[in-house]
């Protein structure tokens, strides 16, 4: 026999469960806006029926159900879309970086432009071939002069800006070293609290949604991976480095991360993205920079020296010591020489006595040339009269012939000249070329470097984008969707009050009307 009460229970679950439904809709309404939020659902079931009490089995037709009850709370989400979404936002956070840093290299070389370094450098020549024409003229020398510290300036000025880019980008890298550790420490504690949550039978619906959110950011950064546990925690790589297990994590660092890159572990995020940028990208074109300063300075070049010419005492060529009489050559004669400071110490300056040229660029610490260490010869910068034009001396005692003008004219052929940049740099990217093919060479390196990164991050942000939005249609919270339920909850919630209604009013004529019949 059936209990009397039977219906108000099953009104009562009703209602409980309809109302749980009710108040989830409304959790997921308003978290529509939430980074990270997963919509969630409530997973209803019919109870376990029921069968009036017999010796063997129930004479009644077919069992009487109970109701409805919810057996749990749980979120939407989809692991695969999960993990795919942050291998793409690794690939995009390297990217996206590498173009940054490229698209700063750019702006530091600013090529082509009519105020760049090849323009500098133009003048420089330029100002050679006025000083061949009027040899004798102070003002041709002193503009030599001042093109060449424009030059050494432009020079300076880019090497030093090379050599910030480098160091932000370090300083960068400790940041990123902080944020992920943050995060690492955050993402420990989470796996803590939702192990003690759901060690109860709840699901910790909300505090995995923080997690998720946070291993997103992370992904961005590093390559991560993450292994969900028996008891509900992440354990995560990077790479074959165990960075949390449980709710202990293995902090980073510069040199860990840095260590990561060369063992192939960490080969994706900002953090990759930048130590790939500093130590590739800046270290190159400092170093193509610096090749290009010293090759000009002292690479190895070819000239024919004209006929008539003295050469300094003691000049070696060849491996030949021109001393006495030999100085004046008789015929043209083609000689190696160490760039333009070797070219210029083959000529005389405007003093008496007659006074070879000296280096005409140096460098301020006295070791290799660099971009950010080339300056103008103290002696010239003092006296432009210091600057080496003739290549001529005549009677005794010996005179400089200034009006001669065969050093300026092979000094303002030097830009045609080819450099064998190899014998100041192993494994220059330009073994032989002028210094204009050199510096072309760099500027278009740059440039198709530049355009790769700015497409591969084009093209793994669509994809990301592409992913996200994947995972939004099944995570995420549909307003429209939310509004249909809520309205289907309601009326749910409304029939199951008027069940129980009806179940009081059925009862309450049994109570107190029954039995008052004949009275």
């Amino acid at each position: 026999m059936r209990s009397t009460f039977h219906g108000l229970e099953t009104a009562k679950r009703s209602l409980f469960t309809q109302q749980a439904a009710l108040q989830t809709t409304g959790h997921n309404v308003a978290n529509a806006n939430t980074a990270g939020y997963s919509r969630q659902t409530v997973n209803m079931v019919a109870t376990r029926p029921m069968e009036a009490i017999g010796m063997n089995r129930s004479t009644d037709k077919g069992q009487l159900g109970t109701g409805v009850e919810f057996t749990s709370i749980t979120r939407i989400r989809e692991k695969f879309l999960d993990t795919q979404f942050r291998n793409e936002n690794k690939t995009n956070g390297n990217w996206a970086v590498q173009a940054d840093t490229l698209q700063k290299l750019e702006t530091i070389v600013n090529e082509p432009s009519n105020t760049g370094l090849r323009a500098v450098m133009d003048n420089f020549w330029k100002s050679w071939h006025d000083l061949s024409e009027n040899p004798e003229d102070i003002t041709a020398r002193k503009l030599v002069r001042e093109t060449a510290k424009a030059v050494t300036d432009a020079f300076n000025q880019t090497g030093r800006q090379l050599d910030e880019l480098s160091a932000d980008i370090t300083e960068n890298i400790g940041v990123k070293a902080s944020q992920i550790n943050t995060s690492l420490d955050t993402i420990s504690n989470l796996n803590l609290q939702i192990r003690r949550i759901e060690a109860l039978g709840d699901n910790a619906n909300d505090l995995r949604d923080q997690r998720d959110l946070l291993m997103d950011g992370l992904s961005k950064v590093i390559n991560v991976t993450s292994t969900e546990t028996a008891d509900g925690g992440y354990q995560v790589n990077m790479g074959g480095v165990n960075l949390i297990t449980d709710d202990a994590f293995t902090p980073v660092t510069v040199e860990s991360l840095q260590a990561g890159v060369a063992s192939g572990d960490l080969n994706g995020g900002e953090a990759y993205g930048m130590i790939v940028s500093r130590d590739q990208y800046v270290a190159n074109y400092q170093q193509q920079l610096n090749t290009l300063v010293n090759g000009m300075a002292n690479g190895d070049i070819q000239v024919t020296i004209p006929a008539g010419s003295v050469l300094p005492d003691g000049t070696v060529l060849n491996d030949v010591t021109y001393s006495g009489a030999a100085r004046t050559l008789a015929t043209d004669l083609t000689v190696t020489v160490k760039g333009l400071n070797g070219l210029h110490q083959l000529g005389y300056t405007m003093m008496d006595p007659p006074k070879a040229g000296g280096a005409f660029f140096v460098s301020q610490d006295g070791g290799p040339l660099t971009a950010g260490n080339i300056q103008l010869s103290a002696d010239i910068i003092e006296d432009a009269g210091n600057i080496a034009s003739s290549m001529r001396t005549s009677g005794t005692p010996e005179t400089i012939v200034k009006g001669n003008k065969d050093l300026a004219m092979l000094i303002a052929q030097f830009s045609e000249m080819k450099i064998d940049f190899s014998s100041v740099s192993t494994g220059a990217a330009t073994a032989q070329g002028t210094v204009n093919d050199f510096f072309r060479s760099v500027v278009g390196q740059l440039g198709v470097e530049a355009e790769e990164a700015n497409r591969q991050e084009g093209n793994s942000r669509i994809v990301v984008d592409q992913v996200d939005a994947r995972r939004q249609s099944v995570s995420g919270v549909s307003l429209d969707e939310e509004m249909s339920n809520m309205i289907k909850f309601q009326h749910a919630y409304n029939a199951a009050a008027r069940f129980m209604t009806t179940i009081d009013e059925t009862l309450d004529k049994v109570i107190n009307g029954m039995g008052l019949v004949g009275r």
